[in-house]
């Protein structure tokens, strides 16, 4: 049947009018509009636009001649180097999925990836070969490894077949790339610690990437060819999507290995930075770091930040440094930063103080985040906007996962009721902004890392001293939120915390160690249910390592 609707007449959807979204195309426009600017800086290393794209495209087609192809996997455990920037680009040029490593974890963690994502080829720095050589162990079939040697860390050893610069060398240097023939394609997968022990894979697609690309440089006031420090690790979210951003404003990474305070701030002066993003635990180490560091920053720079949220405190003492920060929201499963404290004009009118409590908010909606709201988990209604009634943050839209990887039961559940559910619980002001007060999940989120407490749980009941064992987030001015373990010994056994701590470090990686140990009764309900809310508030008064 025929439509009578004229603007269905005639006017079909074909390759003049339309193409998907992808934020490759972000890449082949810089290096065709800005070839000579600046695109990556690391040390004595610079690279153009146009040699960062033939670089991406070289890798692809080198990835392309091994037979990697749509819907494998290519990981990359990478510090934030030029190497690993690449790889947001050449990777998903040949249709193929990048799979960006958190160097945080231990082998165990890694194999556990490597395995579950089927993962073909693996580029490994240097730097972390120590992990991965016990990781590769674990594996039946490890894949094909490739060494990412970088020239400014001397350290670690090689383990691959070849360096990354030998690998792309054998790509055709005339392959290009900068469409995709389907949007909703995956571009990129991420794993975070959930409720249980193993993490979850969690599925970008080429839209939402776009997406949020553009809606970062929306809500950051970005322009063109802004000079950004690389601080937030790249493997984190894919860096919040911020290589797909760089790539479509022109901007400068300037690339850091190392998170120090001498480093930023040397880095800020000499290539006159502009924006940089980190965790609350970044920001702090900035404020506290010597004065005579501080000196010398000219020119207004930009942070932005999310994890754990914020202390006010922290927000003030970087206002009071110069720095304009940014308070942003998210998880995983949105490509990092879905929400934003927007400011307002009104504000400014505030003390630094008065303005850093309104910054401290997670906020609202992100530019290009279609929705967002509080409500009941249950009933799924929306809370009153009082400051006051708490629910669930939920989202949805373009900016939230496919979905987790060979997980549909989990996948169904995070998207009942036609929204994504957060598992944060807030409550939502008459302006519209939102405030998280807790997390449902028990996550631990330390210095921006997502910490399950289940999996430290499940660890300690391994100990054959230990009876039972609960673990809670606990406030820390470093690291925003530690682990907190509340530990019931076996009928005549004895332990203190150092050698509760070094049990731990043998089993978990260092972040996930707890920092926090309280010997004693649980607390539980009738029925037998640990109480973690009576722990989270016993756990705020308690000193490290108390035994």
């Amino acid at each position: 049947m025929s439509s009578n609707n004229i603007y269905e007449q005639n006017l079909d959807q074909n390759r003049a009018n339309f193409a998907h979204l992808t934020p490759l195309s972000f890449l082949e426009r810089s290096a065709s509009v800005y070839p000579a600017q600046p695109s990556i800086i690391q040390g004595e290393r610079t690279y153009t636009w146009k040699e960062t794209y033939d670089r991406s495209c070289l890798l692809a087609s080198a990835l392309l001649s091994r037979g990697i192809g749509k819907g494998d996997t290519v990981s990359f455990m990478g510090a934030n180097t030029p190497e690993t920037f690449e790889a947001h680009f050449g990777v998903p040029m040949t249709g193929a999925v990048l799979n960006a490593l958190n160097v945080r974890l231990d082998a165990k963690a890694i194999a556990f990836i490597l395995g579950h994502a089927e993962t073909k080829i693996l580029f490994t720095d240097k730097e972390f070969s120590t992990t991965i050589k016990e990781a590769l162990d674990l594996l039946p079939e490890p894949p094909i490894v490739i060494d990412i040697d970088d020239p400014n860390f001397q350290q670690g050893e090689l383990l691959g077949e070849s360096s990354y610069d030998d690998f792309i060398r054998t790509g055709d240097k005339d392959y290009r790339c900068f469409q995709v023939s389907d949007e909703w394609q995956a571009i990129s997968l991420n794993y975070t610690s959930g409720t249980t022990g193993d993490p979850k894979g969690v599925v970008y697609h080429h839209r939402g990437a776009y997406l949020n690309a553009v809606s970062n440089v929306l809500c950051w006031n970005m322009g063109n060819h802004p000079v950004y420090l690389w601080t937030l690790p790249m493997f984190h979210c894919n860096g919040w999507c911020f290589p797909w951003t760089l790539a479509a404003v022109a901007g400068v990474s300037v690339c850091l290995r190392h998170v120090r305070d001498d480093l930023i701030f040397s880095a800020i002066k000499q290539h006159r930075v502009s924006h940089f993003c980190g965790a609350p635990v970044v920001l702090n180490t900035l404020i506290n770091a010597d004065d005579e560091l501080k000196q010398g920053i000219d020119h207004q720079v930009s942070a932005m930040t999310a994890g754990a949220a914020p202390p006010a405190a922290v927000i003030a003492g970087m206002e009071n440094m110069g720095f304009r920060v940014t308070h942003v929201y998210g998880l995983t499963e949105t490509y990092g930063p879905c929400v934003v404290c927007a400011p307002k004009q009104e504000w400014q009118e505030l003390s630094i103080v008065a303005r850093a409590e309104m910054l401290a908010r997670q906020g609202v909606r992100a530019p290009l985040q279609d929705e967002i709201m509080v409500a009941d988990p249950e009933t799924m209604q929306p809370v009153p906007k009082d400051g006051k009634a708490m629910g669930e943050i939920f989202m949805r839209g373009n900016l939230t996962m496919k979905g987790y990887l060979k997980n549909p039961n989990t996948t169904e559940a995070s998207f009942s009721g036609g929204w994504f559910h957060s598992g944060d619980l807030a409550v939502w002001y008459e302006d519209g902004y939102t405030q998280i007060k807790d997390r449902s999940k028990d996550i631990i989120i330390s210095g921006g890392e997502n910490i399950s407490s289940l999996e430290i749980e499940s660890v300690l009941f391994k100990h054959p001293k230990i009876l039972e064992a609960a673990v809670v987030a606990s406030s820390d001015t470093k690291w925003g939120e530690v682990p907190c373990a509340f530990v019931s010994l076996k009928s005549g056994e004895e332990m203190n915390s150092s050698e509760l701590i070094a049990y731990c470090r043998e089993e978990l990686a260092g972040f996930k160690t707890p920092k926090k140990v309280v010997f004693g009764p649980i607390d539980k309900t009738s029925t037998g249910k640990v109480q973690k809310y009576l722990l989270r508030e016993k756990a705020e008064s308690i000193d490290y390592a108390k035994k």
